[in-house]
């Protein structure tokens, strides 16, 4: 394969290379190969120009989990249009901001619809599209519904894809940060920042076309939408869609096992929820997995190590963010070197350097901000020059966590700059807290997080959910992190809770864990 510039040039290029390998399923329902695929993509690429979405054109999709997701997705980023994929759970308030703010000209949804998100297309008089997929012996057919009110938009000359050339520059992706201590910003991505992060993906995990993955995690952001499935796609590789549009703990070993998966990948949630119901209910065979990968928040050492001993397959932990495309860095597979428990091993494709605050790279074992440089990263945030300052000081991009090198190379994370929890001048990493926490047996979640203290300006408190069955008490894990921890990261509080507020990814946001137990206090 030629090396591609574009994302949309790689995947032409997979469908050439295995046109007849399975490329995505509907687990229980249909396979589409990696041509079928492109063809459908195509065709929705021509609807889309006829119904007017020109170059640089943003265009908005709220969806589950769907095939016909995956081809309007890559329909937009081939017309060379920016697809800003959208959370189906949102508010009308919400779709309102994120909409807006994109400045969307069009919002694409299931057939079945998104009330609030319509309410909130026709407010700002945006038109909507749907599509549905339908699947008969002798063809796969989407059909797409374009409501045009009348500002909307308007054909064009161009009326095949066909006469379109994708550019590297081209702004494919445009997505909001989870915003863990503020106002969500708004990311632009190029297809060439996807291109290089998909290829980064592909070279640190060796994906070729003999893998396979269920994706379990929501395509409207770069954890499940690049690292599940653009990066199984650019590689030939398959993926397997949930028959529910989500992860679904019930089904996930059956659709792993059908579809002879070779891997998978998760935030820790995930990863706790698929321990638990091992503990539980197990299955009576467990595929042999290459890998099994955790991203997007921190792996305590204890949940890797019995995702090992349950699933024995090697647990990589890797560190991303959107700004990156996704992935920064990651633990190797055992063949290229150890994978580290507590880190998230080394840079992918991209420099990576521990900064000071007045920009000077710090030696291994120093804690300072962690700060990259490479093809994945996006040029800025939009339309937000303060941000971009301060994101992009010292020609680094800044990535707002703090962390060290090991003498080995591995980096270590201590937390968000504005989590860590600065008790009487000690600066407390919360990571380091939430892994004893999880290490007790009868622990299944736990937070721990930095309230407001008059004596030391911050003192920490933690939440934790117990194991189903276990009647644990705020007395005995008060007792068990004196034994773990130094006495000034001990927290001063427990909360015994049933539930931790997350965000869409599985995420917990520890602003908001706080605000909602501090307000009960």
């Amino acid at each position: 394969m030629e090396t591609a510039t574009t994302l949309t040039g790689l995947l032409q290029s997979v469908g050439k290379t295995f046109p007849s390998r399975r490329a995505i399923s509907l687990a229980g329902k249909f396979d589409l190969t990696h041509t079928h695929l492109n063809e459908l993509v195509e065709s929705a690429a021509d609807h889309l120009i006829s119904a007017g979405i020109k170059p640089n054109d943003v265009v908005a999709l709220t969806f589950p989990n769907t095939v016909e997701y995956v081809i309007l997705f890559l329909a937009v980023i081939r017309v060379r249009a920016t697809a800003a994929p959208l959370n189906a759970a949102y508010t009308a308030e919400e779709f309102e901001f994120y909409l807006s703010d994109s400045e969307s000209k069009l919002l694409l949804t299931p057939l079945e619809g998104n009330k609030p998100a319509q309410d909130a297309a026709s407010k700002l008089n945006i038109p909507l599209g749907s599509a549905s997929l339908t699947k008969t012996e002798e063809e796969t057919k989407l059909t797409i519904s374009l409501k045009h009110p009348e500002s909307g938009l308007k054909s064009d000359s161009v009326n095949s894809a066909a006469k379109l050339i994708n550019e590297p520059s081209d702004v494919a992706l445009f997505l909001h940060t989870s915003g863990t201590t503020s106002r969500p910003k708004g990311v632009p991505l190029t297809q060439h920042n996807l291109v290089s992060s998909v290829k980064n993906i592909q070279s640190v995990y060796q994906l070729s076309e003999s893998d396979s993955t269920v994706i379990v995690l929501p395509l409207f952001h770069v954890h499940g939408l690049i690292a599940g499935l653009l990066s199984s796609l650019g590689a030939g590789a398959a993926v397997t869609l949930p028959a529910a549009g989500r992860f679904s703990a019930s089904t996930f070993w059956k659709d792993m096992i059908q579809y002879n998966a070779t891997w998978y990948t998760a935030v820790p949630t995930i990863h706790q929820i698929i321990l638990d119901r091992h503990l539980n209910n197990p299955e009576p065979a467990y595929p042999k997995l290459r890998f099994i990968r955790s991203c997007s928040a921190s792996l305590a050492p204890v949940i890797l190590s019995r995702l090992e001993e349950a699933f024995g397959a090697p647990v990589l932990e890797a560190y991303a963010m959107t700004e990156a495309s996704h992935l920064m860095s990651s633990n190797p597979l055992p063949q290229n070197g150890p994978h580290k428990a507590g880190s998230v091993g080394k840079p992918v494709g991209q420099e990576m350097a521990i900064l000071d605050e007045s920009g000077r790279v710090l030696e291994a074992g120093v804690n300072g901000e962690i700060c990259i440089r490479g093809e994945n990263v996006t040029k800025g945030y939009k339309n937000n020059k303060e941000a971009n300052t301060a994101a992009f000081l010292f020609d680094w991009f800044h990535t707002g966590d703090i962390g060290y090198f090991d003498s080995d190379g591995y980096l270590h994370l201590v937390g968000r700059i504005k989590e860590l929890i600065n008790r009487g001048g000690e600066k407390i990493s919360p990571i380091e807290v939430d892994a004893v926490l999880l290490s007790h047996p009868d622990v299944a979640q736990a937070v721990a997080f930095g309230v407001p203290d008059q004596k030391y300006g911050e003192e920490i408190y933690c939440a934790i959910i117990p194991r189903e069955g276990s009647n644990i008490d705020a007395e005995e894990v008060l007792t068990f992190c004196k034994k773990n921890l130094a006495s000034f990261k001990v927290p001063k509080k427990v909360f015994i809770t049933d539930s931790l507020p997350k965000t869409a990814t599985g995420k917990i946001l520890r602003r908001l864990v706080a605000e909602h137990f501090v307000s009960k206090v």
